[in-house]
Order: C-alpha cells, then sequence, then structure tokens
C-alpha cells in the first residue's frame, strides 16, 4: 500500500527537485560570487544508482515529477545516463515525468541525446537577450551559446521550452517586454520570478526587487493578458499573451507566496533531502544510502522529512534567515 508524502498541512507531495551537481559554468552576480564557491567534495555527489534508487522510493510514495537541477546539470557527465535510467522509473501513474532547469550552454550538444533519453522539458535561465549585460550578469561571455541552447532544445522536440528570467531593478527590468516579444517569435514560454533571498553572499534586498505586479503592469501596457485557470500547485500564475499561443508566467515568491499549495521536495547533490527551498535544516539520505539502508529506511527519512514542513517559506516574517546555502547549492 502506497502511503503518500501528506505533511500535517494536508498538502501531497508529487513533485521531486533533484541536484545532479552544485557545479556551475556561470557566476551569476545574484547567485555566488566571481571566484565561485566551495565545491562538494566528489564522492559526496549522489552516485547514478543511487540517484535512481531515491527516485524509485520517491515514485513509490507517489511522485510524479522529477525536475534535475543543479549548479548546472549538464556540467554533470553522465547525465544522459541519468535522463534514461531515470525515465523507466514508474510510478503509479506511469513513468516518470522528467524535466530539466539548465542554463542551456551544453544544450546543442546535449539536446538530442537528453530528448530520446527521455527528458520531456526544458526551463533554460535567460535574464537578458544583450550580450554586454548578460557578461556583466554571469561574468561569462556565453550568450551566443545559451541562445544557441534553445534552438537545439527546441530542434530536439523537447516541450513546452520554457525562459526563466529573475527580474531585477535598473539591471533588466528594461528588457521585461523585449522578452516576451523574444518568446512570442519562437514559440516559447517566460517565466518572470521575483529575485528571492538565495544568494552566496545573503546581500539580497527587497528594494532591488522587481515584484510581480510592477511586471503586470509593464506587459499590459505593450499586450493583452488573460489570466488562465487550472494553476493548482504550479508556482506561475500564468496568462495567455495577446490570444496565445504564447504564455507568459509570474512567480511571486516573495509578494504572493504560493506555500498554501506547495507539492515540492528536494534532493541536494550531496544527498540532503529539503522540504522547503528556504529551509534551514536537512535530512540526511547519503547515510542510509551507503551504509546498507533499506528502501523502507528511505521512506522513513522521506516521510519525517516532510511531516515536519512548515506551512510556509517565511521570507516576509521579521525574523526570517536566510538559508545557509545558496540557490547552487540547494537546487531549484
Amino acid at each position: 500500500m502506497v502511503h503518500p508524502l501528506v505533511d500535517r498541512y494536508g498538502r501531497v507531495h508529487t513533485d521531486l527537485r533533484i541536484s545532479l551537481t552544485d557545479k556551475c559554468s556561470l557566476r551569476c552576480t545574484y547567485c555566488m560570487p566571481a571566484e565561485g564557491v566551495p565545491w562538494l567534495q566528489r564522492d559526496m555527489i549522489l552516485t547514478t544508482d543511487e540517484l535512481v534508487r531515491v527516485a524509485e522510493v520517491a515514485a513509490a510514495l507517489g511522485v510524479r515529477t522529477v525536475r534535475l537541477t543543479g549548479g548546472e546539470p549538464l556540467l554533470r557527465k553522465d547525465v544522459v545516463e541519468v535522463v534514461a535510467r531515470m525515465s523507466r522509473v514508474e510510478s503509479a501513474h506511469g513513468p516518470l515525468e522528467l524535466s530539466m532547469t539548465t542554463n542551456g550552454i551544453l544544450l546543442p550538444k546535449f539536446a538530442d541525446d537528453l530528448a530520446a533519453a527521455g527528458l520531456q522539458r526544458a526551463n533554460i535561465s535567460l535574464d537578458t537577450l544583450r550580450a554586454d549585460r548578460f557578461h556583466e550578469l554571469t561574468r561569462r561571455d556565453k550568450l551566443a551559446e545559451v541562445l544557441a541552447g534553445i534552438d537545439a532544445a527546441k530542434a530536439s522536440g523537447m516541450a513546452p521550452v520554457k525562459l526563466n528570467v529573475v527580474a531585477m531593478r535598473d539591471v533588466n527590468d528594461d528588457e521585461i517586454v523585449d522578452l516576451v516579444r523574444f518568446a512570442t517569435e519562437r514559440a516559447l514560454e517566460v517565466r518572470f520570478i521575483e529575485q528571492m533571498p538565495l544568494d552566496a553572499g545573503h546581500i539580497w534586498s527587497r528594494v532591488r526587487m522587481v515584484t510581480g505586479e510592477e511586471i503586470l503592469e509593464r506587459l499590459e501596457e505593450e499586450f493583452r493578458l488573460t489570466p488562465m485557470p487550472g494553476r493548482a500547485s504550479a508556482p506561475a500564475e500564468r496568462f495567455l499573451v495577446d490570444d496565445g499561443p504564447t504564455t507568459v508566467g509570474i512567480i511571486r515568491s516573495v509578494t504572493r507566496p504560493f506555500c498554501g499549495t506547495c507539492d515540492r521536495v528536494r534532493i541536494t547533490a550531496d544527498g540532503q533531502l529539503r522540504n522547503c527551498l528556504f529551509s534551514r535544516e536537512e535530512s540526511d539520505l547519503l547515510t542510509p544510502l551507503r551504509n546498507g539502508g533499506t528502501d523502507d529506511d528511505l521512506a522513513r527519512v522521506l516521510h519525517t522529512c516532510i511531516a515536519g514542513k512548515l506551512p510556509g517559506h517565511g521570507i516576509n516574517d521579521p525574523d526570517f534567515l536566510q538559508p545557509d546555502r545558496p540557490m547552487s547549492a540547494i537546487g531549484g
């Protein structure tokens, strides 16, 4: 009998985010310092067998979708094998649905193989369409490679291909309309994300964040936006742009949290289970994986972790403390 991952507030968890590595090929200013951060030791990273085993246990507990994240997941040398093996994991509703969040740089090399292995969807980070600004934001001159990666994902048959944009005041907020036009021309989806306190330097500032309301106001000056029903537990509020087919999503994690419907749980590259992106506590899966733990032992860790989930992330509470790990080490 399946015992689903239900917390004290009745939220059923069916979405698993798995970080394949903490390493990244960019140094985005809102994520990590120019010199980077200390990487995990290689022997602390979950092996492919361990990743698949965790996915199998989670699927048996009701998980239906898995998103592979990083760092930059395509830096993992066996990423195609990981996708191929996970695509064969069965849940009660059929094979796991697999997607990936990536910076897109290596997609020209891997997109076709990933799609053939079972990767269904891709979210690609793209905060600017200007090469000079991209270099300033990421400290790397790689915009051309990202744009080629977007084309490669489309050509491989992955659908939908989504663009993730972190809107920042006086940095890229003048490109909000341009990014939607770019997505419309290429039949992509675009999602604007309120900047969250997940940077390695802990320098996040609320006043520098562009709110979802501001984003909508700017878009409505140029486009006709029609709210789409059926959001359920999805983080983005979605709108049809000029009657479609392009959609734009707004993720208001700070100003309009959606914690009440959250169905996500995360595993870091070193096998630590997190029941919230902003959690300051983790549950250890690595030790039972490597010390002879049974599948029931792993399931207990998952159940205990979810049972301790708080009602919300608390960003807007006066005593909120930013997680010790940055986003690159947690995995989105």
